[in-house]
Parts: structure tokens; sequence; C-alpha cells
């Protein structure tokens, strides 16, 4: 089989010629040949590679913050399943397939047929992707995925009707935290109230605050109320 290899951050990974469809793509995905390292996309027929290693500071801690609290809100109210990176969302109409930073779906989501977890044929049991629109993304930037993060997949997202992404930037002096809402001609950005905002997704009020350690390393807190 041709392939196409793809070089980033002196990685080198191998891309099939048969992933230059969706279909095709979500084959490769769902493999057991498909590379566990670095993050590959595959929007509007491109496949987008990033292997550059994540940082820590300002990526990974941030996404531990969101995912830790959200995963226990999600249980404590029963509103659906929380699915942390690494799991695989695709939606056909938006020629979409990608793995979110963490993503959300509500019960209600699953039984009116908006998301499926779609089955390996091999391993009964079990599942390696969602098929469809979850109620919630999330993207945190890095420098090398700003264009991804910020353009493609926020188009992306809006064509597959997700309801609402957090788009989090904790790159800069400051935390830029965007909670961005569905809207018809795109995303609108909510607005903080004192420092919060409300998602209509957990019917909560969030805000996400950084201090230093006893070691001058950063904590991420994420918050929430009523």
């Amino acid at each position: 089989m041709a392939t196409a290899t793809a070089v980033l951050d002196r990685e080198a990974i191998h891309v099939p010629a048969s992933a230059a469809t969706l279909a095709g793509f979500r084959t490769w995905a769902t493999s057991d040949h498909f590379p566990r390292q670095g993050r590959v996309s595959f929007i509007r027929q491109e496949i987008i590679v990033d292997m550059t290693p994540e940082e820590i500071e300002t990526h990974i801690k941030v996404k531990a913050a969101i995912s830790s609290t959200l995963f226990s809100l999600s249980q404590k109210l029963d509103l659906g399943t929380f699915y942390p990176d690494g799991t695989l969302v695709t939606n056909k109409p938006a020629d979409l397939s990608t793995e979110p930073d963490g993503t959300f779906v509500t019960w209600e989501g699953f039984r009116a047929g908006r998301v499926r977890a779609v089955p390996r044929k091999d391993r009964p049991g079990e599942y390696r992707e969602l098929e469809g629109t979850p109620n919630w993304v999330l993207e945190v930037v890095s420098r090398s995925s700003r264009l991804k993060d910020t353009r493609l997949l926020r188009e992306a997202y809006h064509r597959a009707g997700v309801p609402e992404y957090w788009l989090i930037d904790a790159l800069g002096r400051t935390i830029d935290f965007q909670m961005l809402c569905y809207r018809r001609s795109g995303y609108v950005r909510a607005l903080a109230r004192r420092g919060w905002l409300h998602s209509r997704v957990f019917d909560r009020d969030f805000r996400l605050r950084r201090r230093r350690d006893p070691l001058g390393f950063w904590q991420y807190m994420l918050e929430v109320r009523p």
C-alpha cells in the first residue's frame, strides 16, 4: 500500500493512502496501526499531524484540571458521560474525525441518536470512536495547535453542530478562557459576569484560575457554582 509520511518535531509517522477519505481515515484511526503519540486529525479532506510533545505547565495541567472537575460533576449530576482526551470523535456532515482534549455527551444525546459509540468489530464490548454530535468539546491551545484549534476545529465543530466549545489558551500572562456557544452564523463567545461564565450544557457557572505551588509551578483550578 502506498503511504505518505508526515514529519514534525523530528518524529515521523506513515499515513496510508487509504486515509485520504473520511471512511479510510476512520478505519486507520481505529486500527492498531494508528500512532498513539501525537495528534492526528481529519478536517475537510486534510490530514493534520502534530507530533510536538504537549507542554506540561500550559497544556497537560490545564486538561487535567478541566477533565477531573467535569468528570466528577457529570457523575454527580448524572447528566451523561465525560470522555477525556484520546477519544476519537467523528462527524460525517462536518467531514471531521479528531480527538478533542475533552468530550461530553448527555444521556439524551445518546438516546436521541445524535451520538453513538461505535463498537470495534474484532473486540466485542470495546469501543474506539464516538460518531455524531457531542454536546460539548474542549481544546487547549498549544503553540503548534493554535491555527487548528482557533480556526480549523472551531469551524469544524460548528459545522458539526456542537452546542458548546471550550477553547482555552494558558500560554500568555493570563488565561484566555473562551466558552463558545453555537449560533447559526457561527460560535459566539459567552460573556463573563464578574469572572464567571455560564454553561448551558452543564447548567453551572465556571471560572478557571491558576496560582503558583510551593515549588513555583502552576496549579489550575476549575471552580464551579450553581
